[in-house]
């Protein structure tokens, strides 16, 4: 069940560890997909190292999508971290999950920053997908445990595609 308070982030033995693949380096400007082809160009640059857990498929048919804390990484770099949470996000009336991951549990700090981005950035892409003509709802759903957001996911077959949608 999702949370709209912030978590208090904690490691311990049952932390997930999943692989991400930087497909959006901290503060680039260059949203890029999982196929690798940018999607659009930010007037803002995003704060977070963003990109996909390559072995799962979220909710809305494409990878799992992750974020970073810490340092910038290089785009296209794998990085083993752990998910300490996750945020429930609605684009165009699809709700995603994105797992918050890091070397090291999050402050509270970096949970506000990371909910005051989404929330922010829901409302930009409320205001694009009107400008597109591109109807649903758009919002910041609120919090959740990262083990949830990856048992909702599926795990990634061969025979997987990258969904056909303009983002």
């Amino acid at each position: 069940m999702r949370n709209p308070a912030r978590p208090s982030a904690t490691a311990d033995e049952t932390t997930p560890t999943v692989t991400v693949l930087i497909e959006v380096p901290r503060w680039s400007f260059l949203k890029r997909g999982s196929t690798g082809e940018i999607d659009f160009v930010s007037p803002l640059p995003c704060p977070f190292n963003y990109g996909a857990v390559p072995a799962f498929i979220g909710r809305e048919g494409d990878l799992l999508d992750a974020l970073v804390l810490g340092p910038r990484l290089p785009l296209g770099r794998r990085v083993s971290v752990r998910a300490y949470a996750s945020i429930a996000l609605t684009d165009r009336g699809m709700t995603d999950d994105k797992l918050v991951c890091g070397h090291h549990p999050p402050t509270a700090a970096e949970l506000r920053r990371v909910e005051r981005f989404f929330r922010f950035y829901a409302h930009c892409k409320a205001l694009l997908n009107r400008y597109r003509g591109r109807p649903g709802r758009n919002a910041f759903d609120g919090w959740d445990d990262a083990a949830a957001a990856i048992a909702r996911a599926q795990p990634r077959g061969p025979e997987w595609t990258p969904p056909q949608v303009p983002f």
